[in-house]
């Protein structure tokens, strides 16, 4: 599978302290972005589904770091656009989980995917930020 976080580039780091061991754990804060590809005439039923994420799939991701995620559409081509900040794990890297699992086989109808359901994913490079 291909974890779009290979594109990403660092942006701040983070320290914090566990419990009274004077131990840190470095977190990376990083905004990736990756596209992929929906299938044609399904542009609607795309956001609905979106648009009624199941909330334990949102847990998910913010228990795991991801933050500030959209998803933008261009309707010539069909290819989404995904951009996401993330401390840790990219929302690619979950598939592991049930409900991830889950979530997959649900949009597998009406986007390209992987054998195992997967939706294809492509890294983007950033090339400019203006912060």
């Amino acid at each position: 599978m291909c974890t779009p976080c290979l594109g990403g580039k660092k942006s701040s780091t983070v320290k914090e302290i566990h419990g009274n061991t004077n131990q840190y754990k470095i977190k990376l804060n990083m905004k990736i972005a990756f596209k992929m590809k929906l299938k044609p005439g399904f542009e609607a039923e795309y956001k609905k589904r979106h648009d009624e994420i199941w909330p334990e799939l949102a847990t998910l991701l913010k228990e795991n770091g991801i933050s500030d995620y959209s998803i933008f559409l261009d309707e010539e081509t069909n290819n989404l656009f995904a951009v996401q900040q993330q401390r840790g794990s990219s929302s690619q890297d979950l598939g592991s989980t049930q409900i991830v699992q889950k979530w997959w086989a649900y949009m597998a109808d009406i986007m390209e995917t992987n054998e195992d359901n997967s939706p294809k994913t492509f890294p983007l490079e950033m090339v400019f930020h203006l912060a």
